[in-house]
């Protein structure tokens, strides 16, 4: 079957396909994973025009009916954000955890309780001047339930909703929480290193955008809670300057 046809019936909701193989062929596994990419980029870009004249309430109802990729089918809620749509800061992570899924808001769980507390030395809080959302809005999970990074179809899949969802905050500075968000808004390659991109601001669409730790990490290597402090502190710089 011609892979771009798998990839829709994916998408659809009507895969996986079983095919038998007369060989093991990576050309034929590299011709699905550059289906998938194209596909998915022709389907990102059907979806930010629809999604141009959307409001809020319209936005968020179309994230919650979402069934563009496979997630949709492991999800208890979708995710689409929380706060003030009228933000001058958003914080942008990669995507929904377990208990993201299960009350359909970002960051609620021990990460969330540290984001919270970020944003209490920024002299911030959630919902007040700011929004807080995640590169792709439902939850991804290994095949044994565990959380893991959206994979790059996921990313292009979901990415119009967050870049409607900036055109109608529209910021005036943008934190990344980890390399995955990081990589993914920035239109970067995946190997990228999260060290190399901390410490300098960078752009998207003329707003400033800095980058830093996702909490979770922080929970794991707490002794690089500093590190993230100063590139707070810039973000905090790049805003009063605007």
């Amino acid at each position: 079957m011609n892979p771009e046809k798998l990839v829709r019936l994916e998408r659809m909701g009507l895969g996986p396909v079983w095919q038998l193989r007369s060989h093991a062929d990576e050309s034929v596994a590299m011709a699905v994973t550059d289906a998938t990419a194209h596909v998915a980029t022709e389907f990102a870009t059907e979806l930010s025009t629809d999604l141009a004249a959307l409001d809020w309430d319209d936005l968020e109802a179309t994230i919650r009916d979402c069934a563009r990729c496979g997630l949709c089918r492991g999800r208890t809620h979708a995710v689409p954000g929380v706060g003030d749509r009228k933000a001058s800061w958003l914080f942008v992570g990669e995507g929904p955890g377990r208990s993201e899924d299960l009350e359909g808001e970002p960051f609620v769980g021990p990460a969330g309780k540290l984001l919270d507390n970020m944003l209490k030395a920024m002299q911030l809080a959630r919902g007040v001047d700011t929004y807080i959302a995640n590169i792709v809005k439902c939850r991804p999970v290994d095949a044994d339930g565990s959380d893991r990074p959206p994979v790059q179809n996921e990313v292009a899949a979901c990415r119009p909703f967050l870049e409607r969802q900036i055109d109608l905050i529209k910021p005036t500075v943008i934190v990344v929480l980890g390399k995955t968000a990081a990589t993914s808004l920035l239109g970067l390659n995946e190997e990228t290193s999260l060290a190399s991109l901390r410490g300098e601001p960078h752009s998207y669409q003329g707003i400033p955008v800095v980058v830093t730790y996702h909490p979770a990490y922080l929970l794991l290597k707490p002794e690089d809670k500093a590190k993230s402090w100063r590139d707070l502190c810039l973000a905090q710089s790049l805003h009063d300057e605007r």
